[in-house]
C-alpha cells in the first residue's frame, strides 16, 4: 500500500490535527520520500515509519510536538539537517538498519537538543573502533545509545512504567471498593443487629403476655374448683339434714 492511502486510512475519519500517533509501518513510499504528510499534523507526537523503503526525510514537514520518531529498517544514508530543522522537541530517534556509515552524518543531530535516546543498531557506523564514545562525545545531550548508557545501564522501560501506574491506580480503585463494601456490611451488620434486637424485644413482650395469660386461666380454674368444692359442701350438709329428719 502507498504512503499517501495508508496515512488516508489511518486518519479514521479524524482531521489531521487531531492525530497524536501515527504509524505507517511497511507501507511503500513513492521513490523514497515521504508522501502524505503535511504541516496539518501540528498536534502529532509519535511517528513509525518502519520498513517503508525511504532514502530521504527531505520532504519532512513540520512536527513541532513531536517527541518519539521511528525510522529503522529503511535506507537513510543522510539528510539528517531536516530533523533538526522540523522535528525540534524529539527526545527519541530510532535509526537502526538504515545506511548510516560515518559520525560526521550525526553532526546534524547537534542542534536537537531535547534528544535523549538515538538507536543506530545495525547501522554500519556500529562497528567503528569506539563508537559509543565517539557517539556520546559528539552528542552530549543524549543519555541512551542503542538501549544503554555511557556506563552500560539499560535505559527504562516506559511503556514497562506505564504497566506500573496503571496497576497502582488499579489497586487504589480496588481498595476504594473495598472499603466501601467493608462500609456496606457493617452498615448491614448494625441494621441487622437492630432488627434482631427488635425482634427479641417483641418475642419477651409476647413471652410475657403469654405467661400473663397462663397465670389468668390457672386462676379462673382454681376459682371454679372452689366454686365446685363449695357446692358440694352444701349439698353434703343438705343430704345430712334430710337423713336426720327421716330418723325423727
Amino acid at each position: 500500500m502507498e504512503m499517501k492511502k495508508r496515512i488516508s486510512l489511518e486518519l479514521r475519519n479524524r482531521s489531521p490535527a487531531e492525530v497524536a500517533e501515527l504509524v505507517v509501518d511497511n507501507c511503500r513510499s513513492s521513490d523514497g520520500e515521504i508522501e502524505g504528510l503535511t504541516d496539518e499534523f501540528k498536534e502529532l507526537e509519535f511517528l513509525s515509519m518502519v520498513n517503508v523503503g525511504l532514502t530521504s526525510l527531505a520532504k519532512l514537514p513540520t512536527l513541532p510536538k513531536l517527541r518519539k520518531l521511528e525510522l529503522s529498517d529503511n535506507n537513510i544514508s543522510g539528510s539528517l539537517e531536516t530533523l533538526a530543522e522540523k522535528c525540534t522537541n524529539l527526545t527519541y530517534l530510532n535509526l537502526s538498519g538504515n545506511k548510516i556509515k560515518e559520525l560526521r552524518t550525526l553532526e546534524a543531530l547537534q542542534n536537537l537538543k531535547n534528544l535523549k535516546s538515538l538507536d543506530l543498531f545495525n547501522c554500519e557506523i556500529t562497528t567503528l573502533e569506539e563508537y559509543r564514545e565517539s557517539i556520546f562525545e559528539l552528542l552530549p545531550q543524549v543519555t541512551y545509545l542503542d538501549g544503554f548508557d555511557a556506563e552500560d545501564n539499560e535505559a527504562p522501560d516506559s511503556e514497562a512504567d506505564d504497566d506500573d501506574d496503571d496497576d497502582e491506580d488499579g489497586e487504589e480503585v480496588a481498595g476504594q471498593l473495598g472499603d466501601y463494601e467493608e462500609e456496606e456490611e457493617d452498615e448491614e451488620g448494625s441494621e441487622g443487629g437492630e432488627v434482631g434486637l427488635s425482634y427479641l424485644m417483641k418475642e419477651n413482650i409476647q413471652d410475657e403476655e403469654d405467661d400473663g395469660d397462663y397465670v389468668e386461666e390457672e386462676e379462673g380454674e382454681e376459682e371454679e374448683a372452689d366454686v365446685r368444692g363449695e357446692k358440694r359442701k352444701r349439698d353434703a350438709e343438705d343430704e345430712g339434714e334430710d337423713d336426720d329428719e327421716d330418723d325423727d
